[in-house]
């Protein structure tokens, strides 16, 4: 179903974005990859996908935070691929902090790279999915873009501005056999989500594991961070045939989070 499209997967190089990069190459759909890491390692990674499962798989190190850099990433896809029939935005940076602490150059990065890459990397996709009648846009959101959190004032505003993103692509490219759809997932165990466990623990004064505990799972009612895998798979049906009717959807999978 999937076999021979072309994805681009943002923020792909660990985490969420390199579980959904390697579920789309296990379905036979061409990736290319983004984000920072060790150039060799990122080589290795790149060979060892596409002999796994029989694809090509690129990369290219766009900053999202760039404009200039998004351009140059698209353009290279289409060029290499020559259609990019998969776009999944991933991409995300966080910072924690009491609001009158945020630091505006914080602010400005995540709101720059969490939403403002959103819209530069679909404005340069929809007109080739549009002249082809298909195409698949996935965005990662969050939990955070149904919800807020104390500390979290930027990535909470980027998440909500990607909600209403999705929905209004969504209904601009309707009849254009283009679905867009965002993925909130709630707290997954990665680099991204450990990094802001010292933050966390200290902005409200306790100790990384009452943060674990108390703070991220207690959110969950399930008790249990929501994996990789479950959030690859999440996006894989979004990006096949039986989803053709989903479109401008906030698809919650936060282990019952965002039900309270």
């Amino acid at each position: 179903m999937l076999k021979g499209k072309n994805a681009v997967v943002t923020g792909s190089t660990s985490g969420i974005g390199l579980g959904v990069a390697r579920a789309l190459a296990a379905r036979g759909v061409n990736v290319m990859l983004n984000g920072f890491g060790d150039p060799a390692e990122i080589k290795v990674l790149c060979a060892r996908l596409a002999k796994e499962h029989g694809v090509r798989v690129e990369y290219h190190g766009a900053d999202m935070s760039k404009p200039a850099d998004i351009e140059a990433m698209m353009r290279q896809a289409e060029s290499s691929f020559g259609a990019v029939d998969i776009l999944v935005n991933n991409a995300g940076i966080q910072f924690v902090s009491p609001i009158e602490d945020f630091p505006p150059e914080k602010w400005d990065a995540i709101i720059a790279i969490n939403l403002v890459a959103l819209f530069h990397t679909i404005r340069h996709t929809v007109p080739g999915m549009k002249k082809r009648k298909w195409g698949r846009i996935i965005n990662i959101a969050s939990a955070h873009a149904l919800v807020a959190s104390p500390f979290k004032s930027a990535y909470v505003a980027a998440k909500h501005g990607v909600a209403g993103l999705t929905k209004t692509v969504a209904l601009e490219t309707a009849t254009s056999g283009i679905t867009c759809n965002a993925i909130c997932p709630g707290y997954v165990l990665t680099p991204l989500v450990e990094k802001q466990i010292p933050d966390t623990a200290k902005a409200r004064g306790i100790t990384e594991a009452q943060v674990v505990s108390d703070v991220l799972l207690a959110a969950q009612p399930t008790k249990q961070f929501v994996t990789v895998e479950q959030v690859a798979a999440l996006a894989c049906f979004l990006a096949g045939d039986d989803a053709a009717s989903i479109t401008g959807t906030i698809q919650s999978i936060d282990g019952g989070w965002t039900a309270q």
